[in-house]
């Protein structure tokens, strides 16, 4: 095995973790084929965005999510292409889920304005469906909010997301009336949520 150089893309988040069960992959086999089986939870690491291969996973698993059912918007294009410009150094961040070296499953943390931050770019690989790691990753993003000293988190979804609407609403999100939001840049979100922390 050998080392693998690391760019670390969270400032002053070097040795951060997500929460005590992360750890970091230092090493990857340079020979290894992509695998294609499901992963157990205990396989798999949460841990800040900190690589140029972490940033071009999270704007792949997203477009492949988004246009597999809508359309890519301005915004997606934006922090897709620059998460830690837009969502990292504002004062937000960007969790990765990882099995070893892959990564599959990331959510963004963008700052709102003072004390909110919203969840978006929330995406868990096919492979990875319907094992909770969509759970993981969102009581790990609230976990970030409140040490980022939000005391209110919200989002915007689709009802077409069925799946992800029922998540938010099991970890106690509850749904916006119009004169509760100002509608957000997506033209596909017709749902709004949030959770006072």
């Amino acid at each position: 095995m050998q080392n693998k150089s690391w760019t670390d893309l969270s400032p002053g988040a070097h040795n951060r973790r997500v929460n005590s069960a992360a750890r970091l992959q230092f090493e990857v086999q340079p020979d290894s084929q992509p695998d294609t089986q499901p992963h157990s939870q205990s396989d798999i690491v949460l841990d800040d965005l900190r690589t140029t291969a972490d940033a071009e996973a999270f704007r792949r698993l997203n477009e492949e999510w988004i246009t597999r059912i809508f359309a890519l918007e301005d915004e997606d294009r934006r922090q897709l292409e620059h998460p830690v410009e837009t969502l990292v150094q504002p004062g937000g961040a960007v969790l990765v889920a990882r099995v070893g070296d892959e990564v599959v499953g990331c959510v963004g943390l963008a700052p709102a304005r003072p004390g909110v931050v919203e969840v978006v770019k929330m995406v868990v690989s096919p492979q990875c469906q319907g094992r909770g790691l969509g759970r993981r990753l969102l009581v790990a993003a609230l976990e970030r909010a409140r040490e980022l000293g939000a005391h209110r988190v919200e989002l915007e979804s689709n009802r077409r997301l069925a799946p992800a609407v029922h998540l938010y609403q099991q970890l106690g999100f509850r749904h916006l009336s119009a004169d509760e939001h100002v509608p957000g840049p997506y033209v596909r979100a017709d749902v709004a949520m949030a959770l006072d922390l």
